[in-house]
């Protein structure tokens, strides 16, 4: 796959849970991951954008992904997590169902997506990896998002907003 944001070494990546699907980002934008905790909301924000959280002293907007996405709403639960990313010199949070594990993907694992309409933008998704389970287990597939082109999009035009 010939993809601009893949080198060809290979890479580790964060993987996590949102509804049934496993998504997997660049691990060197994760800051750090925390459970989920109640953020302030803002008025006049979409659904999606939870809020703000005070990170020591940096305001930080809040996106549920599963919103974003258009899924149905869940209560968060004791696996809820909230992923804080570096991104472009912007510190944003996701809100994701639980965190699977770090792995590493190289270039060859990564296939193109195929066209489909689905609950994500597909200029947000640089292609699908197949990685195994562990010993004796089936492969799993990973959705990978360009975390950076995801947050350019409305999400991260009124995060900006809610900051001003």
């Amino acid at each position: 796959m010939a993809d601009r944001h893949l080198p060809p070494a290979a890479r580790e990546c964060l993987s996590f849970r949102i509804g049934q699907e496993e998504y997997a980002i660049d691990i060197l934008k994760v800051q750090e991951i925390r459970g989920y905790e109640r953020s302030t909301r803002m008025v006049g924000t979409s659904d999606f954008v939870k809020g703000v959280l005070n990170l020591r002293g940096v305001m930080v907007p809040i996106i549920d992904l599963r919103m974003q996405f258009g899924l149905a709403d869940v209560p968060y639960d004791a696996l809820t997590v909230t992923v804080i990313l570096q991104l472009q010199g912007r510190v944003v949070g996701i809100v994701v169902d639980a965190v699977s594990d770090v792995v590493e993907l190289s270039a060859d694992m990564v296939k193109p997506v195929p066209a489909f309409s689905g609950h994500v933008d597909s200029t947000s998704i640089l292609g699908i990896a197949t990685v195994p389970k562990g010993e004796d287990e089936d492969e799993r597939m990973l959705i990978l998002l360009d975390v950076e082109q995801l947050m350019r999009g409305p999400a991260m035009g009124l995060a900006e907003q809610t900051l001003q």
